[in-house]
């Protein structure tokens, strides 16, 4: 008994019970306790579930030096003292000058260890616990720092503050913190919250997050402050920050991926930083409100107020005009007019006498307002364009409207639709934002016009470069660019593109744009490595934009059997498991199955089915199938207006936007189920993107895409049993260490072969 005892310490000495935003915790048992163990020799993570209260994170940075400043609260549950150390993982190539520790208010001294000493830790932890979670950080070094005691039923805080140098690549400096926790925490982390203050000593260009959804607040040329905040948290992926200082008039920030023998993938980003006003170009807008009947109550308010925002936010130089339609339409000045104080009164006036009634003329006001352009003026045409309903009077019918909007429509036009409620026909909208290069909105019942338009306007008032394009020079072709026209570009705004590329070594990239209507070009030198494999999230992002530019394909022009292909490879491929997407895999992976084209243990979402009979009732398939291919596959069969369809159109524009993500993951709430135990399951969960594509985890067993993709039956398979000296062995190859610390089971490919490591 007491031979057992010893060896389940021995087992408990590392276990893992929770972590925290930019460190975790390996606690040990104390000497008096008896710990128990449901198997006997194996440690029972029940016993020591530590749970994460709060962390905030406050960085400083100051052109290449970054401070950051971790207050964390955690508490212990149990009512045993416990011992531990806190460990705290240092990114790849980051130089740490200063590090200080705080415990309960009690300075700590941290032992700073390097990647080799690091990795001999994190190895001798998988050997003790059988747990090979902590392999994510195998060849990086860590901060140690031993914490006792954890008292019981008590709240812990530990501060820490570090400085690093920044490493800048390709003009990008690169900013990361370590959040990847998922595997540790025993329950999501109740706060998060992460305030970044930088200061670039120069002029500050694009400053951007591709892996959350954050605020960013210029502050003049050279500052900017980055906000995050969230609730149960269980972050599984690092955050990580980007920026560039430039003191030309357009900044561009390059990033890459590359696997060896394979195409590339890039992320670029474009931003003119906070700009001066001078650098805004004049622009000519119309304001196209509708005034029907149904616009009564609460509806035109919202819509008078943020049209008197949009008018009193005008720029000096700028030419407006506004069309208010029912049955008829009608305008304030017959053409665009001069922003000034008389104009800008009679404007407010006008606003103000908008009364509700009539119809929905929607041809009448289009024509309208695009008669308004001056001919041959080489400003940017803007056209806002907030309507609550379908066409009713005039031409109703979508492609005759779009016909006329091609008509008259010319390349310097941008027409922003706002639809307003849910009886609305979106495909015409989003065919008229798609066919002049804008974007389009939507604000239901439940939410304020008022916000949604000024929230834009204030985004999109001040265009500085317009009609923009991209291109590489020869050393590089690239393909498969999303979005496939680039959007305008505004004062302390970006935006971002993404492809796929072949070649490497350096490389000119010209971007030119109009600024007043003369074109200007801006040339930038890369150097595109031929291997890196450190950004494995840009894979997914491109092909996040991908799938959501395909899907609207489908929806607004309709189904064909390579468009779906496309669909299904690429959504399995990286793990874009949306609503529809998902419905895709099922249904190809059942035909698969019937007709034996792919084994049973290569399946990626059918195991997921055969476990839940009740599966099609919890997800709606059929809506989500009408909406976006229609019933029968046919564009006469789809749903166009109402919740769903407003629904899917702004869920595939985010994705086909998708600058983080965040933005990749749409649909998820819907994808809920009951297995066959009665467990409350998600189809999107038990899904990690390593290496540049996805791998899913059924039964407890992890499984590569590459896998289920491959169609080579006689592949080369190599089973190793874990925690056996051939895993060690297998753990030198550094490209296998990530598949490794996703668990016990796990099947991946790696230079053309499959390795099963297996219990």
């Amino acid at each position: 008994m007491q031979k057992t005892a010893l060896l389940v310490i021995t087992a408990l000495l590392f276990n893992i019970v929770s972590s925290y935003a930019g460190g975790f915790i390996i606690v040990m048992p104390s000497k008096h306790s008896k710990p128990n163990s449901a198997v006997p020799g194996q440690p029972n993570p029940a016993l020591f579930p530590l749970e994460s209260r709060s962390t905030q994170v406050n960085t400083s940075i100051n052109g290449l030096t970054a401070t950051t400043n971790i207050k964390q609260v955690f508490f212990n549950p149990t009512n045993r003292q416990l011992e531990g150390y806190f460990l705290f993982p240092v990114p790849k190539d980051v130089v740490i000058s200063k590090f200080t520790m705080d415990i309960n208010g009690l300075k700590h001294e941290a032992e700073l260890l390097d990647a080799t000493k690091a990795r001999k830790i994190y190895e001798e932890i998988v050997r003790r616990s059988k747990d090979p979670a902590l392999l994510e950080y195998y060849g990086k070094g860590m901060f140690r720092v031993r914490i006792f005691p954890i008292l019981a039923q008590t709240e812990q805080k530990i501060e820490l503050t570090y400085t690093e140098t920044l490493v800048q690549n390709n003009g990008t400096i690169a900013y990361s913190f370590p959040m990847n926790t998922e595997k540790y925490s025993a329950k999501p982390i109740k706060q998060v919250s992460f305030k970044i203050s930088i200061d670039g000593k120069e002029k500050l260009k694009t400053v951007y997050c591709p892996t959350h959804k954050v605020e960013i607040i210029r502050k003049g040329e050279q500052k900017a402050t980055v906000g995050f905040e969230a609730s149960n948290v269980k972050s599984d992926r690092d955050f990580k920050l980007y920026f560039n200082l430039d003191n030309s008039k357009l900044g561009l920030s390059l990033l890459n991926y590359k696997r060896p023998k394979e195409d590339g993938y890039f992320f670029i980003n474009l931003s003119p930083g906070f700009g001066n006003q001078e650098d805004v170009v004049a622009k000519d807008i119309v304001f196209v409100m509708d005034k029907s009947g149904s616009m009564a109550g609460d509806k035109l308010d919202q819509a008078k107020k943020a049209l008197r925002f949009c008018v009193e936010n005008l720029n000096k130089n700028d030419r407006f005009e506004i069309v208010p339609f029912s049955t008829e339409a009608s305008s304030l000045f017959g053409k665009v007019e001069n922003f000034n104080p008389a104009n800008k009164q009679k404007a407010i006036d006008f606003i103000e006498d908008i009364r509700p009634i009539g119809g929905t003329n929607i041809e009448e006001a289009l024509d309208l307002a695009l008669s308004a352009q001056e001919s041959g003026s080489k400003r940017p045409f803007f056209v806002i364009f907030m309507t609550d309903g379908k066409p009713t009077i005039g031409e109703t019918e979508e492609d005759p409207l779009l016909k006329k909007v091609a008509a008259i429509n010319k390349e310097n036009v941008r027409i922003f639709t706002f639809g307003i409620g849910t009886n609305l026909n979106t495909h015409l909208l989003d065919k008229i934002t798609e066919s002049t290069n804008a974007y389009r909105t939507y604000v239901l019942p439940d939410e304020d016009i008022e916000l949604k338009v000024s929230d834009f306007y204030s985004k999109a008032s001040s265009p500085v470069l317009t009609d923009i394009k991209v291109e590489f020079d020869k050393n590089v072709r690239v393909s498969d660019v999303y979005d496939k026209k680039l959007p305008d570009l505004f004062k302390g705004g970006s935006i971002s593109l993404m492809g796929r590329y072949k070649g490497s070594g350096k490389s000119t990239i010209t971007v030119s744009g109009l600024i007043n209507g003369v074109r200007k070009r801006f040339q930038y030198v890369v150097d595109l490595s031929n291997e890196n494999t450190e950004l494995d999230f840009i894979p997914n992002l491109w092909a996040s934009r991908a799938v959501g530019y395909l899907l609207d394909q489908i929806r607004l022009h309709g189904e064909n059997e390579e468009l779906v292909t496309e669909v299904t490879r690429l959504a399995k491929k990286h793990g874009i498991i949306t609503p529809y997407t998902s419905y895709l895999i099922l249904e190809d992976e059942a035909i698969s199955a019937r007709d034996g084209r792919v084994r049973d243990a290569d399946l990626i979402l059918r195991p997921r089915a055969l476990n839940a009979p009740q599966l099609s009732d919890d997800i709606d398939f059929e809506e989500e199938v009408e909406t976006i291919s229609g019933l029968n596959h046919g564009s006469s069969a789809k749903k166009k207006d109402g919740s769903n369809s407003i629904r899917t159109s702004k869920e595939s524009q985010a994705m086909n936007q998708a600058s983080n993500l965040a933005d990749a993951q749409q649909g998820v709430e819907r994808l809920s189920y009951k297995d066959n135990l009665g467990n409350n399951r998600n189809l999107s969960e038990g899904i990690v993107n390593i290496q540049g594509r996805a791998m899913y985890n059924n039964n407890n067993e992890w499984l590569d895409a590459n896998i289920s993709l491959n169609q080579d039956k006689n592949i080369k398979t190599n089973r190793v049993k874990f925690n056996s000296e051939a895993y060690y062995k297998l753990m030198e190859n550094e490209e296998a260490i990530a598949f490794l610390a996703l668990g016990k089971n796990v099947r991946f490919m790696m230079n053309n072969e499959v390795y099963e490591v297996h219990e």
